[in-house]
């Protein structure tokens, strides 16, 4: 059976099939039982709706959905603004033992939107780009961006990520702050951020290191090429592959319900002490790389990337 957003999960044959399991403790194959969602309903209400989220609980774990905008769930100036948000709330949430981040549709998230690539652009070509004012306006807007994805890695709560079609640029960013990711067999993931002439500013360079090692990091970083899920699970980017979408959300629900049956106060001391190691690391690299940014990124061959991309044609790029 498939929920209304789509999960699937199995259950038990005979009976209610609700609670049964082998010996190995898994749910054997059969019929397909939904994971009812109810909406999570906040301490302290936002003062305006959410836009770019919706969040969902099932006893003590909660989903969250990115929506948009567009069909590719690109992150704009409203995920910007609630995701820290959101997972302030749940992070100071008792009742909240897991997150489970997934986006809506047919992809992950196709990453930063065009109207904040199209203000890059502006910045860029501005007659008075050179003057320290600019400079410094930009550097704050990239770290206000760094501190929402920051809400996400620093969460006491163990956050797994559901991935399906394209994961690019900004969504491999969020993803990187998640503690555990599945895949769906037909996702992509692309550090896309050198094809258009912007050093990736927002954790990826920080915080995969960790996870899939220098190596991997600087060929997807370097080249801004396109992997597929199956590589993805090889270079440890994703913790396993699966069939499909429901088959990946369902995975990262199952995981959630693990983590929530421990004792929570141990789970966030897992979380606090692996952190600590990299974290001093992340944060330098992070201000860094918001600071060359602001001193370089300003470039004709930025102009000409938002020119190419708008234009669909290969861009030309002569290093000014």
């Amino acid at each position: 059976m498939t929920t209304t957003d789509g999960l699937r999960v199995n259950a038990a044959s005979g009976g209610n099939g609700a609670n049964r399991v082998d010996d190995a403790g898994h749910q054997p194959a059969g019929h397909q039982q939904p994971i009812r969602l109810e909406p999570y309903l906040f301490a302290e209400p936002p003062a305006q709706p959410l836009v770019s989220l919706r969040v969902e609980r099932r006893d003590t774990v909660v989903q969250v959905t990115l929506l948009g905008p567009g069909k590719g769930n690109a992150l704009g100036p409203d995920f910007w603004r609630e995701v820290p948000k959101v997972f302030a709330a749940l992070d100071v949430d008792d009742t909240v033992r897991a997150v489970v981040l997934t986006g809506s549709g047919n992809h992950f998230s196709y990453g930063l939107d065009l109207a904040a690539l199209a203000e890059l652009a502006d910045i860029a070509g501005d007659e008075d780009g050179g003057l320290a004012q600019f400079r410094t306006d930009f550097l704050h807007k990239v770290r206000s961006m760094q501190d929402s994805l920051d809400a996400v890695a620093r969460s006491r709560k163990a956050v797994v990520a559901a991935v399906s079609g394209w994961c690019v640029g900004g969504g491999v960013d969020l993803l990187a702050t998640c503690d555990v990711r599945y895949a769906s067999a037909e996702a992509l993931f692309s550090i896309r951020e050198v094809k258009v002439g912007v050093v990736a500013d927002l954790g990826s360079l920080q915080r995969l290191p960790a996870i899939i090692g220098d190596g991997h990091l600087r060929e997807l970083a370097l080249t801004g090429k396109d992997i597929d899920a199956a590589r993805a699970e090889r270079i440890g980017l994703v913790n396993d592959v699966l069939p499909d979408p429901a088959s990946a959300l369902a995975a990262a629900h199952a995981f959630a319900d693990d983590v929530a049956a421990n004792p929570p106060l141990v789970t966030q001391g897992i979380k606090d002490v692996l952190d600590t190691a990299r974290a001093a690391a992340v944060e330098a690299g992070l201000r860094y790389v918001g600071a060359w940014n602001a001193a370089f990124l300003h470039s004709h061959d930025l102009t000409e990337a938002m020119a190419a991309f708008v234009q669909r044609r290969p861009p030309r790029f002569t290093g000014r």
